[in-house]
């Protein structure tokens, strides 16, 4: 099976598993805003984040390191999860020492037992579901994330929807549905059987907790970002109308559309990263990554397009505006956090090179700079441009990452790449955002014939990747 072959049939079989998990994800952001207000609402991603910002400091990013180095064949699968996992143990064992620190945080108050725990049982997870990737079991662990979103969602329901347990119900419900996957991983890839303290290798664990380290800040700051455009909507003072808890709501409310473009992305890049590791020294890498690439970013312009195009029906569908009128006014911000997020994809893509090429020391300065080019333009811009501010410093963090990694990430691995492309289309695409937000007469049409126009212009490239698909060679 040809390199391009084997990409398409992983990216095949984690879209099959993933895709119906993910497009059910997306539907229970309607449930949450059916029984949650902006300001409850805005409180669950806040608490989230802090989770998310948490994990990879206590674990050392260990589920980071056992895809990478799992999938090398010169490292022993024993040493190797082994390691992870007695690290991971003693991240966590601090963790539980240090959590009553928890309680200082306003929005943390009263659920710091269920964010314990919450951290814990996604830890497990993700360590025992990137092992299975590195296994090669990429069916169990679609499969899995089937599994996992369907006790999700029938949770959410028993706990949110019927026992109406608010945010309370929502953490309970996340922390039995990850618990549920990492034991089903557990007994059905028999990792026990890989967890032995006699394979433990202290020089395997010092080239992973090497390899993992700057992963750890990388992580936080991309956490940040996003963490803090919520906080600082929340916490500073805009221009006169919608601030404070609701304000972070609605922002947070305006992100579940655009992580649509996400879902596109991970789907791809749960594929991608395995090639990217496993063709890192082979021949022709650099005509391997120009092709992917091109065709990429092609199918992420397209879905970007489109999300524009639907963005009004799908806000009505997600979000219920019975529960808090101000939920009508998400479609304002949704547009540019779509090409905020296009933004971040690519910057994701290029992560790639670094794990691969294990630089992920570059991973951390240029993510570094896009946090802290993020966090000055939100204290600038919120104070006179409230939530549309923290849109537009995310987009600007993004594009500014994306700029000095093009350049970076290919003195490891070079391929050549439009600039022209990516600028036209983003130009078009912000056209876009224009018309999606002022809503113009005959605004439909418009949008109609522009994603028209993204299609023509970008399927050339996915079409000549499609023939490497085919192709025997």
């Amino acid at each position: 099976m040809n390199r391009y072959k084997k990409l398409a049939a992983n990216t095949a079989v984690f879209a099959i598993g993933t895709f119906g998990s993910k497009i059910l994800m997306f539907f229970l952001t309607r449930l949450y805003t059916a029984n949650m207000d902006t300001a409850m609402f805005g409180t669950k991603e806040l608490i989230e984040n802090t989770a998310n910002f948490i994990i990879p400091v206590c674990t050392f990013c260990m589920a980071d390191a056992v895809l990478r180095y799992g999938l090398d064949r010169n490292h022993d699968k024993r040493e190797i999860f082994t390691s992870a996992c007695v690290v991971e143990l003693f991240g966590l064992g601090a963790a539980i020492v240090l959590s009553p620190f928890l309680q200082l945080i306003p929005f943390v108050k009263g659920y710091t037992p269920y964010l314990v725990v919450y951290i814990c049982t996604s830890s497990f997870r993700a360590l025992c579901s990137n092992f299975v990737r590195a296994k090669g079991y990429v069916r169990l662990f679609a499969a899995d994330g089937i599994m996992t979103t369907l006790t999700l969602f029938i949770y959410n329901i028993i706990f949110i929807s019927v026992l109406g347990w608010g945010l309370k119900g929502f953490l309970i419900s996340v922390i039995l549905s990850d618990f549920c996957s990492g034991v089903f991983l557990w007994a059905i890839a028999g990792l026990g059987k890989y967890f032995d303290m006699r394979s433990l290798n202290p020089d395997i664990v010092r080239l992973m907790i090497r390899y993992a380290l700057p992963l750890i800040p990388t992580a936080l700051m991309w956490i940040i970002t996003g963490f803090s455009d919520r906080i600082f909507v929340r916490y500073i003072d805009g221009p006169a109308g919608l601030t404070g808890e609701a304000a972070s709501g609605l922002y947070a409310a305006s992100s579940k559309i655009p992580n649509l473009v996400n879902m596109v992305s991970t789907i791809f890049f749960q594929a991608w990263n395995m090639s990217a590791i496993t063709e890192h020294d082979s021949k022709g890498r650099s005509r391997f990554y120009q092709r992917v690439f091109s065709a990429y970013q092609s199918i992420m312009f397209i879905a970007a397009a489109f999300l524009i195009l639907l963005v009004q029906p799908l806000s009505a569908m997600l979000l219920h505006y019975d529960t808090d009128p101000e939920y009508i006014n998400a479609y304002k911000y949704t547009p540019v956090l779509v090409l905020a997020v296009l933004m971040m994809c690519f910057n994701q893509f290029l992560s790639s090179i670094y794990n691969a090429s294990q630089h992920t020391k570059n991973s951390f300065w240029t993510s570094f700079i896009s946090t802290m080019l993020n966090i000055i333009l939100n204290i600038i811009l919120i104070k006179k441009y409230g939530i549309m501010g923290a849109v537009i410093a995310t987009f600007a963090s993004y594009a500014v990452c994306y700029i000095i990694r093009i350049s970076d990430a290919r003195r490891y691995v070079y391929f050549k790449v439009s600039h022209m492309k990516l600028i036209f289309n983003m130009a078009v695409l912000f056209f876009m955002c224009r018309i999606a937000v002022s809503r113009p007469s005959f605004y439909i049409f418009y949008l109609t014939a522009i994603t028209i126009l993204i299609m023509a212009a970008n399927f050339n490239a996915i079409l000549a990747t499609f023939k490497k698909v085919l192709s025997r060679k």
